[in-house]
């Protein structure tokens, strides 16, 4: 290096600066002296002429359009602070549009950030725009990271966009000349290029094609961070973005979407807009997905059927719909109401309380009902995934912000969720994927009581009632370093247990409550579940809990349109989780026997055990498919799975 390398040779082994970043730079650095650049080199924009930058903002209509009136808005307290201005490049390095105030740049420098000016290595040195593309990777430049010291009066933080076939079609970038921490900034424009791409494949496919949208995370599936695809007639993925890619670590293009989640393509195109479906993922990955049909005309059918009386649910008048009264948490379970007592007493105490529990099995229900049950119901009860927040963002989410903390904060700064809990209750869901960063300032809030937001001096007191749960067992993580001891004993005042569903004693009746509530919830007629459809419910394994059985009944329910649920209303992936109890290998006697009556062993004599024998022998010809036994039989799923167990 020479001196102004020497001079900024802290700023490559800064620490907490990850190596990877700082050979990017690095590398980038040699490139410029390869372009034949000098630190004192003066910028060349190589700036377009009148018309080229008209063909230029024609030829990239669309990626202009869809940033500014479909993802910007979304982002508009980027835009309320005056010391950045956010800048949308194509994938050659000029300028296409940018937004806010270019207030913060120097007189002879401002025209460089004009529309038609072209920022690349070879002409402006290492820079967030010129380093993205080169690299195709999210980059941040500091001041002193930039080659040229002209452009060392602002800091950059640029990601590649890319188009539906995945090649690269533009950069966005924020930059600004602030002295402050940058790296909600670099997750903030990593955010808003995913948003740009699922709106490129939303206005590209959503006319004609089925959209499906999944995450690991219920509570994630709306984000930009989710996958998304998108399948034709046949159920061929035919396009999809980055992020599906990487969740599932699999090539998806041209792939049948059966083969990726273990559902029926029709039970997707039937299955509720909006609602929620668990799934397996490549039978490995246990993914929520949601779906979204491409808009056609309403058919309205006249329904002359008489409404009947709804399920006899009890509901208190006082709650909100979606909290369930505490005294209807359990059925006759006497763990779960042993549980529920524990937690009502420790509620009024200054105890925090940790909820173990499979992921599914109603924890969230739980809390919200022993919320609006105490003393604190007049206050807010704030949830929190910490599995669905960004990592970079989780700190300013939960302990707030001030004005300008960081490049992107609202101008009106955040009081964070811990703060918006006070005097209620603060849920932290999934509290063992919370970095080990935020964890030591979670337990400092716990021990102080008290709230300092980022960019701020000024502490501010909570009164919170402290409920965290997960399903992992987070005294394995942390013997393995992933939790700090300090922070499991201070939120394990009372450790409950809430039981999977194929656990529950009553889980009969749970599965009869859970229908009665989704009837009424429907305005469907309400018609008890049989009694062989009740027993096929409650024989099953249940692997997505209680959150897999709403989703069943739900869809039961809708095709069962207002007349009583039968076994073919119920989806095929409620009999797929079946296959897996099998059947028992035949011992040695039994193979000397002929299901057919015509060997040499004892012949069956009369026509049930001729039915019984015929499914068994054509369940185990098909592979456990008990679909397809069923067809092949002539008789429904329901007597296949009686028969077979």
């Amino acid at each position: 290096m020479d001196s102004d390398e020497n001079k900024n040779a802290s700023v490559f082994a800064a620490e907490g600066t990850a190596r990877t970043h700082r050979e990017l730079i690095e590398d980038s650095w040699r490139r410029c002296k390869e372009y034949g650049l000098t630190h004192n080199s003066v910028p060349q924009y190589g700036a377009l002429r009148r018309g080229d930058v008209s063909a230029l903002l024609e030829e990239h209509q669309l990626l202009v359009n869809t940033t500014q009136k479909e993802v910007l808005p979304y982002y508009d307290h980027i835009l309320s602070n005056s010391n950045c201005l956010i800048v949308l490049a194509d994938r050659r390095g000029h300028v296409l549009n940018t937004w806010g105030e270019q207030r913060f740049t120097p007189l002879e420098c401002a025209h460089g950030l004009v529309v038609g000016n072209r920022w690349t290595e070879v002409g402006a040195g290492t820079n967030a725009i010129g380093t993205a593309i080169a690299t195709g990777a999210a980059v941040q430049v500091g001041r002193d990271e930039h080659f040229l010291r002209a452009n060392r009066f602002m800091v950059g933080s640029a990601a590649p966009i890319f188009n539906t076939q995945k090649e690269m079609v533009g950069v966005l970038d924020i930059s600004s000349d602030a002295y402050l921490p940058q790296d909600h900034t670099l997750g903030m424009v990593k955010l808003m290029t995913l948003s740009v791409e699922n709106r490129l494949i939303h206005n590209a496919f959503q006319r004609e094609h089925l959209l499906i949208t999944f995450n690991t995370n219920i509570a994630a599936l709306e984000s930009p961070w989710s996958g998304l695809v998108v399948i034709d007639e046949e159920g061929r993925i035919i396009s999809a973005n980055r992020r599906a890619e990487v969740m599932l670590a699999h090539d998806l293009a041209l792939a049948n979407i059966e083969d990726i989640f273990n559902c029926k393509l029709r039970e997707l195109r039937h299955h509720p807009e909006g609602m929620p479906m668990e799934v397996s993922a490549l039978g490995k990955y246990r993914m929520h997905l949601m779906i979204k049909r491409p808009p056609q005309a309403a058919i309205i059918a006249p329904d002359y059927r008489k409404k009947e009386k709804p399920a006899p649910v009890i509901v208190e008048e006082e709650l909100p719909d979606d909290v369930i009264p505490f005294h209807e948490l359990e059925h006759g379970d006497e763990r779960v109401a042993r549980m529920a007592k524990q937690a009502n007493r420790i509620m009024e105490k200054d105890i925090p309380i940790l909820i173990h529990g499979e992921t599914g099995s109603g924890k969230e229900i739980f809390v919200r009902s022993l919320h609006y049950h105490s003393s604190r119901k007049a206050f807010p009860l704030v949830a929190v995934n910490c599995a669905a927040i960004p990592a970079e963002l989780v700190e300013s989410e939960l302990f707030g912000y001030e004005k300008g903390a960081f490049t992107g904060a609202s101008n009106k700064g955040s009081i964070g969720l811990i703060r918006k809990a006070h005097r209620g209750t603060l849920f932290l869901d999934e509290i063992g994927e919370m970095p080990l960063k935020v964890q030591a300032r979670l337990l400092r809030v716990l021990q102080e009581r008290c709230v300092t937001p980022l960019g701020s001096t000024e502490t501010f007191p909570v009164d919170i009632k402290l409920i965290s749960a997960t399903n992992r067992v987070l005294k394995e993580e942390v013997k393995r370093g992933a939790f700090r001891e300090d922070l499991y004993y201070r939120i394990s005042g009372l450790n409950l247990e809430l039981p999977p569903l194929r656990e529950r004693a009553d889980k009969a009746r749970l599965i009869e409550y859970v229908h009665g509530r989704l009837t009424r919830s429907a305005g469907e007629t309400y018609h008890p579940l049989s009694a062989d459809v009740l027993a096929m419910l409650a024989d099953h394994p249940w692997p997505g809990n209680v959150r897999q059985l709403i989703s069943i009944l739900s869809v039961a329910l809708a095709m069962a349109d207002g007349y009583p649920i039968e076994d073919w209303h119920i989806p095929d992936d409620f009999y797929d989780d079946l296959n897996g109890l099998g059947l028992a290998e035949p011992d040695g006697d039994s193979l000397n026997e002929d299901v057919d009556g015509f060997g040499d062993g004892p012949a069956i004599r009369n026509p049930k055990e001729e039915l019984e024998a015929k499914i068994v022998r054509l369940y185990r010809e098909y592979g456990g498919n008990v679909s397809q036994t069923a067809k092949a039989a002539g008789v429904s799923r329901n007597t296949v799975y009686k028969y077979i167990r």
